[in-house]
């Protein structure tokens, strides 16, 4: 069930919990961690700061998760090096993401880890979940099948949830023995490089006044955001869309030659 070889495997997916309230939340998803072998825990501000030692004791030992505990100041900055990321949320969303169960989604992570990708698992704050500009940063959406007319979860529960299913898909991919290929040539585009792609191309649609009127550019980026998850690019392919977008701009270029033996970061049209 674990692989030595593979760090990815041997730290699971990281848990970001975004704006947590109380220190016995974190520690309580701490705990619910390390029972099934996840260690990479990451805070985006959280209410109380950190270190808490409500969190400590709530921890009940899972102290080496404790430990390695990292703060960030926002979301994108806490998943910037995953290369696949899914967003926990009991309530129906108007964002079009693939929505799957977390058995699903365990198995899913586990594939990502075999083929070298760093996955990641977004929980919202206590009360109000997950913003939709969050979710959208996201790959995959990821639900569970609780009761509608009690549908909240403490976050250690569905920490919990969602741990316990990374570990049982190791079980079932040792039993079937599953493989996750990937491109060679190119690996995923982590969320650092498609944050880069978004804001790169967002700056670009401000430039020619895209959002109109502008108290809904909000919504536009919110769902152009969500459209380009879903492509699951590749790191050439963030560069080539990149590339496309200064084209438009009519950037300059690296220099390159004129047909006159002249060096120019002009994008003019060769002779």
């Amino acid at each position: 069930m674990n692989d030595t070889s593979n760090p990815l495997l041997i730290d699971g997916p990281a848990v970001i919990l975004v704006e947590p309230q109380l220190g016995e939340n974190i520690g309580t998803a701490a705990r619910a961690m390390a029972n099934f072998g996840l260690s990479d825990l990451r805070l985006v501000k959280p209410r109380d700061g950190w270190p808490s030692e409500s969190a400590v004791r709530a921890a009940s030992r899972a102290d080496h998760v404790i430990e390695r505990v990292r703060l960030f100041d926002s979301v994108e900055a806490a998943i910037a090096d995953l290369g696949y990321v899914i967003a926990t949320t009991a309530r129906v969303r108007g964002l079009a993401k693939p929505v799957r169960g977390p058995a699903s989604a365990g198995e899913k992570m586990r594939a990502h880890a075999l083929g070298g990708i760093r996955s990641g698992m977004l929980f919202g704050r206590e009360r109000i979940g997950l913003m939709n500009e969050e979710i959208s940063l996201a790959d995959e959406i990821v639900t569970l099948p609780v009761d509608p007319d009690f549908a909240s979860l403490n976050i250690a529960q569905a920490v919990l949830i969602l741990a316990y299913e990374w570990r049982r898909s190791g079980v079932v991919q040792e039993e079937e023995g599953l493989r996750f290929t990937t491109r060679t040539d190119s690996r995923p585009a982590n969320k650092e490089e498609m944050l880069g792609l978004f804001e790169h191309l967002e700056g670009a649609l401000d430039a020619v006044t895209f959002f109109r009127p502008p108290e809904k550019k909000p919504a536009v980026v919110a769902t152009l955001r969500a459209m380009l998850q879903r492509a699951g690019f590749t790191e050439q392919d963030v560069r080539t869309l990149r590339g496309v977008v200064a084209a438009l701009q009519n950037r300059p270029t690296r220099p390159h030659k004129r047909a006159d033996g002249t060096l120019t970061t002009s994008r003019e049209k060769k002779e």
